[in-house]
């Protein structure tokens, strides 16, 4: 393993977790958490960069697929957890990658509506979809360094320039609230979809490293990407922290990155970070919907109709909710990502452990007990909390819509000693 090529995954993982997206999340969650930004970051990096880094260290380990995350619990519980990622990944970030650039690059210069922006803007998806072009590579080279440099420079200037007089808090648990809100991010589905991407890239490039060489540069590159995506993240939340007492308390995201953006470096930085987000957005859209294709086109034994059609389905998707706002899309994608992420999570860490802690009845009892015990906070984030309040609040975090986290962790115990205790009574 030579430094280039640690340098280049590292970049490239980076590259591959920093999505435009996440941009709008942190600034508006240290706006709010105030004096208490670094319990805010700490929840938020918790759920938004080390749990997608175990994805990364899971992927090193297991060196295949996304199938392979899953596929102790069962071949068919593995495809069904794949088909319903990738439905959410094409149905929730894709779209919200348009309403993002119609907030950070469209409505500030023209009076148009979301429904043109989105339906151009996954009409030029299509278009690119269809004819893969590599010029998305390109662009995603330069994009990402332009705008981690402004990022850098916002963050500096923010934290040079103004004052540290806090204002308090208006979020109740800012731990946990950073931790829900680094679900947004999409990061832990990101490492687990994409992971696989950068093992292939691997594969194809260090043609004479062997599994445990190729396993050290995977491992080494996704702690220093992990630091990067810590370092801004942290840096954005404390930023938002430093201006809550600048803008009223009902801006929205992309306002307030806007805002923030032209309050320390001017106008002109301000646009050009609108149009480097845009761009950004862009070959987010397009990784998700080829991504998406491409898995549909393997379970149709490489059918070139089915990649079309899917990808056409997901730009027709893309359409329909990209002409919502960023908030509407967010509080929308909640439910969805109140039940999928705890299991992702869940999987992310049974595949990092060594396996003689994740026998195949530990692995699924853990699975299906973390299912179990995320459904009272699925139904609590579509509305139903206060009636599922009586038979749900004696389950520990419930409070915090954490409640699949101590079942779980006391199934992976219980079993294991079940597991140890039968191997000694074996032994005589």
């Amino acid at each position: 393993m030579n430094k280039k090529s640690l340098t280049i995954t590292a970049f490239a993982l980076f590259s591959l977790f920093f999505g435009a997206g996440n941009l709008i999340l942190p600034p508006l969650l240290g706006f709010k958490s105030g004096n208490m930004w670094w319990l805010v970051a700490l929840g938020f990096c918790v759920s938004g960069v080390l749990v997608p880094l175990l994805g990364i260290l899971a992927h090193a380990k297991l060196q295949g697929t996304m199938f392979d995350f899953a596929k102790k619990v069962s071949p068919l519980f593995s495809t069904v957890y794949c088909f319903i990622v990738y439905a959410i990944a094409i149905a929730l970030p894709s779209p919200r990658t348009a309403s993002v650039t119609h907030e950070m690059a469209i409505q500030p210069l023209w009076d148009s509506s979301y429904l043109l922006t989105s339906f151009v803007y996954f009409v030029l998806v299509f278009v690119f979809v269809i004819n893969r072009s590599k010029i998305l590579d390109l662009l995603g080279k330069l994009l990402t360094p332009a705008i981690l440099i402004l990022l850098l420079l916002i963050i500096g200037a923010a934290v040079f320039k103004m004052d540290f007089d806090l204002s308090a808090s208006t979020i109740t648990a800012p731990f946990s609230n950073g931790i829900l809100e680094g679900y947004q991010t999409f990061d832990a589905i990101g490492a687990v979809v994409v992971g696989a991407v950068i093992i292939i890239s691997i594969n194809l490039k260090e043609t004479s490293s062997d599994y445990v060489e190729k396993r050290q540069l995977i491992t080494r590159a996704g702690i220093w990407a992990g630091t990067g995506l810590f370092l801004v993240y942290a840096g954005l939340i404390l930023t938002g922290a430093l201006f809550s007492a600048s803008f009223d308390h009902g801006i929205t995201r992309t306002a307030l990155l806007r805002n923030i953006s032209q309050g320390t470096l001017g106008g002109t930085a301000n646009l050009m970070l609108s149009i480097l987000v845009s761009l950004a957005c862009f070959t987010t859209a397009v990784g998700i919907v080829t991504g998406t294709a491409d898995f549909i086109k393997g379970q149709f034994k490489g059918s070139d109709m089915a990649y079309k059609i899917t990808a056409l389905l997901g730009c027709l998707l893309g359409v329909l909710v990209g002409q919502f706002n960023v908030g509407y899309i967010i509080a929308v994608a909640l439910p969805a990502l109140m039940f999928i992420y705890p299991i992702t999570i869940i999987l992310i860490l049974l595949n990092v452990l060594p396996e003689k802690y994740t026998s195949l009845f530990t692995f699924r009892g853990v699975v299906f007990t973390t299912i179990l015990f995320s459904i009272p906070d699925f139904l609590g984030s579509i509305g139903f909390g206060d009636k599922i309040a009586p038979y749900v609040d004696w389950i520990p975090f419930h409070q915090y819509q954490m409640g699949w986290v101590l079942p779980a962790f006391m199934v992976f115990v219980a079993l294991n000693f079940y597991h140890i205790g039968k191997g000694r009574v074996n032994a005589f």
